[in-house]
């Protein structure tokens, strides 16, 4: 008789740690999160590595803010093409795509000049299309768990709906400043 109410314990706190898990995670992906006025105009981004955040300033006061993934690789600024680390400096939005891999993307105007000397340093080439994008296509689905791990090529990731968001208040020519 003990050993069948032992298994039903364990069963029940099963239950309970499940249902737990399952409300944090329907919280997590469902909260609500504030939404940027139709007129707002994201005038600068400053991406801090460290934090994995995105800090979106309209006429220098913040207006939101964002978790992002990074590059594989995040640690340190990026030397060379498929290093996996997304890049350090102060860079422009310089392209929109609606069509790319990912869910809509925004180029960033890497390299500049010091990336290519870094790079030449190295031997290698410098790479490019370094983007803020949402997830790849046909993941969307994973909504905020991706910014749990680092995953890019060294592009800066949001969920599709936050992209959604910085595609509709980002124009190009936007300063971007990726900081350690």
């Amino acid at each position: 008789m003990e050993i069948v109410n032992c298994g039903v314990k364990k069963s029940i706190i099963f239950v309970i740690i499940f249902l737990m898990v399952l409300g944090a995670y329907c919280f997590y992906i469902f909260k609500s999160t504030n939404i940027l006025n139709l007129n707002s105009k994201i005038d600068f981004i400053k991406v801090d590595k460290s934090e994995r955040k995105l800090y979106a300033y309209s006429a220098n006061k913040l207006i939101k803010v964002y978790n992002i993934a990074l590059g594989k690789n995040p640690k340190g600024a990026k030397h060379f093409q498929g290093d996996n680390k997304t890049p350090e400096g102060e860079y422009h939005i310089n392209a929109r795509n609606p069509n790319s891999i990912a869910y809509k993307n925004l180029g960033i105007s890497y390299p500049n000049n010091n990336d290519i000397a870094n790079s030449k340093r190295f031997g290698k080439p410098t790479g490019g299309d370094i983007k803020i994008h949402g997830m790849m296509n046909g993941l969307g689905f994973i909504g905020r768990f991706h910014t749990c791990f680092d995953w890019t090529n060294g592009c800066i990731a949001v969920t599709n709906s936050e992209m959604e968001e910085l595609f509709k208040h980002i124009k190009i020519g936007t300063t971007i400043k990726i900081v350690p």
